[in-house]
């Protein structure tokens, strides 16, 4: 991931201003430690902090169209840029990169190229012909972007919070899937799919056709001239995503550069749940494996750092976010610029465990939609910015817009969790991936059942973060939450924690609205609450809330898969493991 920054009708004096965007740029300087890069035009200024993954050599940013007109800044991968250079024959490209192509496509289709872009991006494009400027986010939201307005009149836009918020008098997320104009001032809406009205969807559900997409979506994002890997949870979606990559990876022009054997990361405390899986599929897959270990005390010493990069107070995020950015300092110090991820998954397909309670195909399919539309508040900027701080880029394959567009179109019934028919969570991903004759994955591995990642690393890692918080948050301050916080205001020792931590790296107000409102657990259970009176209960957004669900899915998945071709050993272990949790979650 690169970083981003451009100020446009920065008024005053040129020096001073360009002295105050070479500070502000050199915040993101994490996220693209490998080059800068500042383009001056009048009171326009577009910089740039550089991870270089595609042509390393001569791919550096902001990029320029032949006669230097056009002026763009970009964060991201553009996985279809040789076809598009093939649609711009009389165009002359100064470098290899993959974002190159943005500047000549504008020239050739205006504003509508943002449509013909299949990759995840941020970018600013300057028009100094009329000195006019776009600003386009991908579909879902998966890179970062915020959008901020001065006192001045100038628009300023950054790859993270830190680079706008001392300097604009109000600030927010910019939305996924817009574009905005300063010809037609304001936001418009470029990704328009028919699931996005959340009209309820009719086509049979075909398993080679799906498999066949996801394959395409991995593959594509194998585009790379850096060495890479894949992070490996051994769930169902890290699996699959290193299971694919692993079989297509011999015939890619990276295996040829940096040989066909993948590598594979794990991160949890010692004897995780994670990393025992991971580490049969490792085994399994030939991966070359690295397993990571943190302590309890790492992770919260890391807290601080954690909550400045990833920028939000939200709980769930912090606590997912805390390993995974350990891990990536890890990834990045052996070498590893790039790295695939299973996000997304569990939205496209109900993954989450309160799906088992959807009364019917209707709900399910809103509510997924409803998940897919806030992924760029959660997981999207969890894997982006905790990668990113350590200049690692997350690849994503599970949000690839056509794939994202095929799963979203199959007849919700499918999706529906039917225990009689042996159909857990995600039964149409695993079907998908079923092949008897040349298996994706151990039949177990394939069925296993979601884990929260922040349950999975290791279920002490959760309690000893509330230990930490009980000890720095007192109950008088608890009875006051809401004077101190009236906005989102926590309602746990370990939320009012991070609140106050956040606050002191962004005490904006434009700061702590661009996390969603309402407290953080209504956010993965209030329709499940709405399904099922008895969530009202779990007070916890960790998976380990959803315990009746997990005990007894657990125990019809491991009756009902493929008639009984799970193990019973692997049930029973795994049943036992959840009701050791169950007590300490309600011991805390």
């Amino acid at each position: 991931m690169c970083g981003i920054l451009a100020v446009l009708g920065f008024c005053g004096d040129s020096q001073a201003k360009r002295v105050r965007v070479l500070e502000l740029s050199r915040r993101l300087k994490h996220r693209g430690p490998d080059w800068s890069g500042l383009y001056q035009h009048g009171d326009c200024y577009l910089a740039h902090q550089r991870l270089a993954v595609i042509d390393p050599a001569s791919g550096d940013q902001p990029l320029l169209n032949e006669d230097e007109t056009v002026v763009v800044t970009v964060n991201g991968e553009i996985y279809n840029h040789e076809k598009l250079r093939r649609l711009l024959p009389h165009h002359k490209f100064r470098t290899g990169s993959d974002c190159d192509v943005i500047a000549h496509l504008y020239e050739e289709y205006g504003e509508s190229f943002v449509e013909m872009l299949d990759g995840m991006f941020s970018l600013v494009l300057l028009d100094k012909r009329d000195n006019s400027f776009i600003v386009a986010r991908d579909a879902i939201g998966i890179t970062s972007l915020y959008i901020g307005w001065g006192l001045d009149g100038s628009v300023w836009i950054s790859s993270e919070l830190k680079g706008l918020n001392d300097d604009c008098e109000h600030f927010e997320c910019f939305p996924p899937g817009h574009l905005y104009s300063s010809k037609q001032g304001g936001l418009r809406r470029w990704y328009n799919p028919p699931w996005f009205s959340e009209a309820i969807p009719s086509i049979p559900y075909d398993p080679l056709v799906l498999r066949r997409a996801f394959e395409n979506a991995v593959v594509k994002r194998l585009m790379t001239d850096v060495p890479f890997g894949v992070l490996l949870s051994g769930g169902l979606d890290s699996s699959l995503v290193a299971s694919v990559t692993a079989r297509h990876l011999a015939s890619t022009k990276a295996a040829k550069q940096w040989g066909a054997q993948l590598h594979s990361f794990c991160v949890g405390l010692e004897g995780s749940p994670d990393l025992k899986a991971a580490k049969e599929v490792a085994d399994y897959l030939g991966t070359v494996h690295h397993e990571f270990y943190f302590t309890v005390q790492d992770g919260i010493d890391a807290i601080e750092d954690v909550i400045y990069h990833i920028e939000t107070y939200d709980v769930t995020t912090i606590r997912a976010s805390t390993p995974m950015f350990l891990m990536s300092r890890k990834i990045k110090s052996l070498g590893v610029k790039m790295v695939l991820s299973g996000e997304g998954a569990d939205e496209i397909f109900g993954g989450y465990l309160y799906f088992h309670k959807a009364p019917n195909k209707e709900e399910f399919h809103r509510e997924a939609c409803r998940k897919i539309k806030a992924l760029h508040q959660y997981d999207c900027l969890r894997a982006n910015k905790a990668t990113s701080a350590w200049g690692l880029e997350a690849r994503v394959p599970f949000l690839d817009k056509e794939f994202i567009n095929l799963a979203m179109s199959i007849d919700p019934k499918w999706k529906m969790v039917k225990p009689e028919e042996g159909r857990t969570e995600k039964w149409v991903l695993r079907k998908a991936f079923d092949d008897e004759e040349h298996p994706y994955l151990p039949k177990h591995i394939l069925y296993r059942q979601k884990e929260q990642f922040s349950d999975g690393v290791g279920y002490s890692w959760i309690d000893g973060l509330k230990e930490h918080a009980a000890q720095h948050v007192t109950d008088k301050m608890m009875q006051h939450a809401s004077h101190i916080f009236p906005y989102n205001t926590p309602t746990t020792k370990e939320a009012y924690y991070y609140r106050m931590t956040f606050e002191r790296f962004f005490p904006q107000n434009s700061a702590r609205l661009t996390v969603p409102g309402g407290p953080s657990i209504a956010c993965s259970t209030a329709k499940a609450i709405e399904w099922d009176a008895a969530w009202s209960n779990n007070l916890d957004p960790s998976g380990r809330a959803a315990l009746g669900v997990h005990l007894s899915a657990y125990d019809e998945h491991v009756a009902a898969v493929n008639g009984g071709m799970v193990p019973s050993d692997i049930g029973g272990d795994v049943r036992s493991m959840m009701e050791v949790t169950a007590g300490l979650a309600i011991q805390s």
